[in-house]
């Protein structure tokens, strides 16, 4: 202890050793990001998209796609928040939700490194990518679109530029590209075609991916996690209103769905038919064949399905989750009033999923990429599914 008065000075603090200053600057960003600092600039690069592909099971099966395509060019995701579509009511547009408000970010870092487009708009894009400095990269073949046919089509219609306008971002610069794909094979193609160093921001038209999702990229699903409002909500409604065990169903048999499940019968569509390989296969030279009680299911098949999983589970209710009719009386009726039937039919169609997500058994439509959604959660989760036309589904290669 040093007596008061005394000229000598306290001992300079001693420099940490050389693994201790490693660990801190290692730590620093996810502590200054905890506390609400701005985030550092990735050198590596961004890859920024608009999910502008369908609605909400199309925009997710783009996202696992779009996450594994920053991974292999080693880019930061900016990920973008989900396009709503709610032209049918009140705002009467689209609306933009961030990612964020469904899922947490944070699991998708344990995977790769990510950051909300909003913030990225927010912190980095006024210093290190400004207006009149955005580039737009797009495939030759999508700027013939364009009145001049070398210029991007980035916001051309709905949703292509409400879009880009709730961040007020203009491109001033195109940059076509032909001869590659979002195939993970092209990756070193990619990255020696747009290095960061001379290529910071990779923005594209649409998501740097296929549809269906790739089965090798379905695990990437068990990154997606709930965010506790939504666990909140979900969990709320099923301990109000469901008793266990029960059965979830998803029911697409809206009059849009009936015209797609129509080429089934003209010959139009194969075995491959938007999110089929879920349930027949992905390969394709040894696909079951799509029948159309596996893309739209009368309502004889929705009582034969639902008969067989309620003895399996002796459930005690059902949920309805559907694009249109539910069919709540008549089913009520087929188990003469003995089984509890429910359907919400939610403004946001999240809560749908997080309750088929938690049922004690699930029967989905093969074709639909909502029922998807919730398919590849449950298979994370070690929970059982089936599909309409198919009590037994085949198991994928991914091996969740």
């Amino acid at each position: 202890m040093v007596a008061p008065g005394s000229s000598r000075r306290p001992a300079a603090m001693a420099v940490p050793p050389v693994p201790l200053l490693l660990v801190l600057l290692l730590l620093f960003p996810v502590m200054a990001a905890g506390s609400g600092a701005a985030p550092a600039w990735d050198e590596a690069g961004y890859l920024l998209y608009c999910p502008c592909m369908g609605r909400f099971g199309n925009q997710a099966e783009h996202f696992l796609g779009a996450l594994a395509f920053a991974r292999a060019l080693n880019r930061t995701l900016a990920v973008p928040p989900w396009i709503e579509y709610r032209h049918h009511r009140p705002p009467y547009t689209n609306l933009h939700v961030p990612y964020s408000e469904h899922f947490r970010l944070e699991p998708l870092r344990r995977y790769h490194r990510v950051i909300s487009l909003e913030q990225f708009m927010e912190h980095l894009a006024p210093r290190h990518w400004p207006a009149g400095r955005r580039v737009a990269y797009c495939f030759e073949a999508a700027a013939q679109r364009s009145a001049d046919k070398h210029t991007c089509p980035m916001k051309d219609g709905n949703p292509f530029g409400p879009f880009w306008d709730q961040f007020q971002v203009d491109f001033d610069k195109s940059e076509l590209f032909k001869g590659i794909s979002f195939n993970p094979a092209y990756k070193d193609h990619w990255i020696q075609r747009f290095p960061p160093s001379e290529h910071p921001v990779l923005a594209l038209p649409g998501a740097p991916a296929q549809f269906p999702v790739l089965e090798e990229h379905r695990p990437l699903q068990k990154y997606m996690e709930w965010s506790d409002a939504m666990v909140e909500k979900g969990e709320s409604y099923i301990q109000s209103l469901l008793l266990r065990p029960y059965v979830g169903i998803h029911l697409r048999i809206g009059s849009d769905w009936k015209n797609a499940c129509n080429m089934l019968k003209d010959g139009t569509a194969g075995p491959h038919f938007m999110a089929s390989p879920q349930c027949v296969g992905y390969d394709r030279s040894a696909a079951v064949p799509l029948t159309m009680d596996m893309c739209l299911p009368d309502l004889r098949e929705i009582k034969r399905a639902l008969k067989l999983w309620v003895a399996k589970i002796e459930a005690k209710s059902v949920y309805i989750a559907t694009d249109s009719e539910p069919y709540t009386t008549e089913i009520q009726q087929f188990f003469q009033g003995k089984l509890k039937v429910v359907s919400l039919q939610p403004e946001v169609p999240q809560i749908d999923l997080y309750i088929l997500g938690q049922s004690d058994h699930f029967i989905g439509n093969c074709v639909s990429s909502f029922t998807a959604f919730v398919k590849r959660e449950r298979d994370i989760h070690g929970k059982p599914s089936s599909f309409f036309g198919m009590d037994h589904p085949p198991r994928l290669r991914d091996e969740f």
